[in-house]
């Protein structure tokens, strides 16, 4: 397959845990799989770890594992019959004190603090925004409500505040056991769901690093941005994260369905410019859970987060639980290709008015703005954090970025990273003997072939931390 700059990012579940299965899905283009802890137990999540991790190394790639966190239970209790048909204009009841089984006409809350956060007037949302009540009274701890717009609601549905203002804590409990368990397999993100602020962001980086213990992983942390409180504070959530998820599902609950898609450009647009990665995320090609192929408002969506520079675009139910994980996957990855083909990108207009403080930030500039301009084959960059290749990969330029590192952890991660495709190599100490390693590397793998010019970064000394310090032009022998 040719050269995709776009990551695909997949979630694993009952449909796509077959190892055969999964193993053509990573070889379609899988980058990145999505453990989602809001579904199954502990030891569930550390088998499929371990079985990515068995799949990607068979396939010869290095796949990314993202821990996404279940996040506060703002949600309906369960009703006897599983389910109700709510009608415009009845009253309903929900009662945080009720311990009973809910009917028609009320149900219990497993989120406590609710009659206490909203007040007459409130607008709520059920079941991601289907049905919607409007809050009459609080007397205690019932919440008497006017249906607005009805439906069927069952067992556990969420509930939204239109415009935000809910108060439950983003991290949970379970969340807390949670990461433990993702320290476990050392997972190489983990995703955040419904921070609020940048503290909420850095107690989770805490949670990480005290739960990693000796083995001292320190895995990229994930802001999912879905509630409405986030976009005013998003970038102090950016400056505390290493990206950001636009988590499209609530987030468009709570500030309504028409301003998610201006909201996405801004926050993809914002990521990029701090030097964050994002992920685009819900619904992208929901239509594939039952149908074997997307619909044209699917193929679009996709394609304009790719042309925003997304640097993935992420597959929930579609590869979890749909009829067609494999054909969605490979779907994905054409419109991904296609969108590519007609970017329009202008390194120049990139660095008009940009200050580079950094040696190794300004290394990595101009290796893009040089390898662009001399028509180069590629660019290289000889990296042990990562942190040159992500800033290369914050601009887009039609020429491939090969990190090379020799560190696993840091070939996993990068895996996230927009148009970097990372390579794994142990390199010598000597910088000219390094070179000609990678320049073999490269050949070896067809990257590069005899008279192609190539831009490479690095650091004197070899391997040092934040030492990225020399960029050479060379031409393969």
């Amino acid at each position: 397959m040719s050269r995709r700059a776009t990551k695909i990012v997949a979630t694993l579940g009952p449909s796509c845990s077959e190892p055969a299965l999964l193993e053509q899905m990573i070889r379609a283009g899988v980058n990145v799989v999505r453990l989602n802890f809001s579904h199954g137990q502990a030891q569930d999540h550390i088998d499929r770890a371990g079985l990515v991790r068995e799949v990607s190394a068979r396939v010869g790639r290095e796949v990314a594992i993202i821990a996404d966190l279940q996040g506060p239970k703002i949600r309906v209790g369960k009703f006897a019959d599983g389910q109700i048909l709510l009608q415009p204009g009845q009253k309903f009841v929900m009662d945080a004190a009720r311990t009973e089984l809910g009917d028609i006409g009320a149900v219990g809350l497993d989120y406590k603090a609710l009659p206490r956060e909203v007040a007459a007037g409130d607008v709520l949302l059920l079941n991601d925004g289907l049905i919607v009540i409007t809050v009459d009274a609080v007397r205690g701890e019932a919440i008497h409500t006017t249906v607005k717009l009805g439906g069927v609601l069952s067992n556990n549905k969420g509930i939204n505040k239109q415009g935000g203002g809910l108060a439950a804590a983003a991290l949970t409990a379970k969340d807390m056991e949670d990461i433990r368990t993702a320290m476990r397999f050392q997972a190489d993100y983990v995703a955040v769901s419904f921070p609020k602020n940048a503290t909420d962001m850095e107690m989770a980086r805490q949670l990480c690093n005290v739960a990693a213990g000796e083995s001292g992983h320190k895995p990229g942390l994930i802001a999912k941005i879905e509630r409405a409180e986030a976009i005013p504070r998003l970038e102090e959530i950016l400056f505390a994260s290493d990206g950001i998820m636009v988590a499209r599902g609530d987030l468009a609950v709570e500030v309504g369905n028409a301003a998610v898609p201006a909201l996405q450009k801004r926050m993809i647009k914002m990521a990029r410019e701090h030097d964050k990665v994002v992920i685009t995320a819900t619904q992208m090609m929901e239509s594939m859970i039952s149908n074997p192929v997307p619909t044209r408002a699917e193929v679009s969506d996709v394609a304009n987060a790719v042309l925003d520079g997304t640097d993935a675009v992420m597959l929930s139910g579609e590869t979890a639980a749909g009829k067609y994980p494999l054909e969605t996957v490979i779907e994905m990855a054409k419109i991904c290709h296609a969108a590519e083909a007609n970017e329009d990108f202008r390194l120049e207009a990139d660095f008009t008015g940009k200050t580079f403080s950094r040696i190794d930030q300004s290394i990595a500039m101009g290796a893009l703005f040089t390898a662009h301009h001399l028509g180069a084959k590629a660019i290289v960059a000889m990296t042990d954090s990562g942190s040159t290749a992500l800033w290369m990969s914050r601009h887009l330029i039609q020429l491939p970025i090969y990190a090379l590192t020799s560190k696993v952890a840091t070939q996993r991660r990068m895996a996230l990273y927009r148009n970097v495709r990372p390579l794994f190599m142990d390199t010598s100490a000597d910088r000219d003997t390094a070179l000609a390693q990678v320049e073999n590397n490269l050949k070896g793998r067809g990257l590069v072939q005899q008279g192609d010019v190539y831009a490479i970064t690095c650091g004197e000394p070899m391997g040092a931390p934040g030492g990225t310090n020399m960029l050479k032009i060379c031409r393969v022998s």
